[in-house]
């Protein structure tokens, strides 16, 4: 078993957040950008935009 912290992590594309390697993604790392399905529709970049705006 691997600790958490072994695992390679990247940074979301869209949030900034850094995430870790899953399962998952074992196939397709390389082009694997997002860290959820919300970042990857950017719904929450429309959220944020919206907040910013004051809507």
């Amino acid at each position: 078993m691997r600790i958490k912290a072994d695992l390679p992590q990247k940074t979301c594309a869209a949030c900034g957040r850094p995430f870790s390697w899953r399962k998952k993604w074992a196939r397709d790392w390389a082009n694997v950008r997002y860290c959820s399905d919300a970042c990857r529709t950017g719904s929450l970049a429309r959220a944020k935009a919206q907040q910013q705006r004051g809507e």
